[in-house]
């Protein structure tokens, strides 16, 4: 069964997140809309995948706030599945960078569309910089690029401040999956005294969406936060699967490699995985193997959580 896939992002003032986690949780539930969402004080984003008519519906409840109005989305369509359930959490930051104060409703670098991206980037004077981190990089990146080499975002401040901050170059174009992170890096940036920062609207998947191969500047597939793994160009199925071991996307040499055990691990994690965890995975993948055998679905299982659990909970 093909279903629709969104994804989006808003930065907004949302001191009643509590609240609206109840809400979707609840209209989830009734249009069978799976997915990640994340809500805070700063706004919201998320990524949810179900009927084209259910997804329709969640995002309309939403836009009816005059905060997420003009709130814009990207679609894409799988046969794959993609989320086990429906997970609403409450974060201090919706993509979390750990520096107070970085508000990108205030302060934001400049945004550049998907058809002006590569002439951007082919400026000598351009420093190109993928803000994802490392096991994105590797899936695929645009000609270039330099490479962080961070394992979460967090790390960022501490690659702007040891490799950006000495570069002879001022102008600095970004990227990342969707545009949320370049939002507060950029932001980030011209709070410490960078003057010019652009970064591409709608992220990598804008572009992918927008931009014929034959005109790309961009170098293998985009990773994504779901079981989709990764898209290409038109924003299509990519070949990459997930290691359930360490969560690395692996490519087709991966697969090949006789370290690969599917739902188990792969070369990066083969050798460190305790005798524990690996007969977990294990275990695991021979319960889903079973569950499709049954028709039956074995991951994601709702399980009964107190509704006043839900209204007494703090923040997180």
């Amino acid at each position: 069964m093909e279903r629709t896939i969104i994804t989006f992002y808003q930065f907004a003032d949302l001191p009643d997140f509590q609240e609206w986690k109840i809400r979707l949780e609840d209209l989830g539930e009734k249009e069978k809309v799976l997915g990640t969402i994340i809500l805070g004080k700063e706004g919201i984003n998320a990524t949810i995948c179900g009927s084209e008519d259910g997804v329709r519906k969640f995002m309309a409840f939403i836009r009816a706030d005059e905060r997420f109005a003009e709130m814009p989305s990207r679609s894409t369509f799988t046969s794959r599945e993609t989320f086990y359930r429906l997970r609403v959490a409450i974060r201090d930051e919706i993509v979390t960078l750990g520096v107070p104060g970085i508000d990108p409703t205030e302060v934001v670098g400049q945004y550049v569309e998907p058809e002006d991206w590569n002439t951007l980037i082919t400026d000598p004077d351009i420093l190109l910089v993928d803000t994802r981190n490392d096991y994105e990089v590797e899936l695929g990146t645009f000609k270039g690029a330099l490479d962080p080499n961070t394992q979460n975002f967090s790390e960022w401040t501490d690659f702007a401040k040891d490799s950006l901050s000495n570069s002879p170059k001022r102008k600095v174009a970004m990227f990342c999956t969707g545009g949320i992170r370049c939002e507060k890096a950029s932001s980030h940036l011209l709070q410490n005294g960078f003057d010019e920062v652009y970064h591409l609207r709608g992220g990598i998947l804008h572009y992918l969406e927008k931009i014929d191969p034959e005109e790309s500047q961009w170098e293998g597939e985009c990773f994504v936060f779901h079981h989709q793994v990764s898209v290409t160009h038109g924003l299509k199925d990519g070949e990459a699967v997930l290691c359930f071991g360490c969560r690395w996307p692996l490519t087709e040499e991966d697969l090949s490699s006789p370290d690969y055990e599917k739902g188990v691990s792969c070369p990066k994690c083969h050798g460190g995985l305790s005798d524990r965890k690996r007969e977990s995975l294990r275990e695991r993948q021979r319960q889903i193997e079973l569950a499709r055998k049954r028709r039956e679905t074995h991951i994601g299982r709702k399980m009964p959580t107190p509704r006043t659990a839900l209204k007494t909970s703090p923040p997180a």
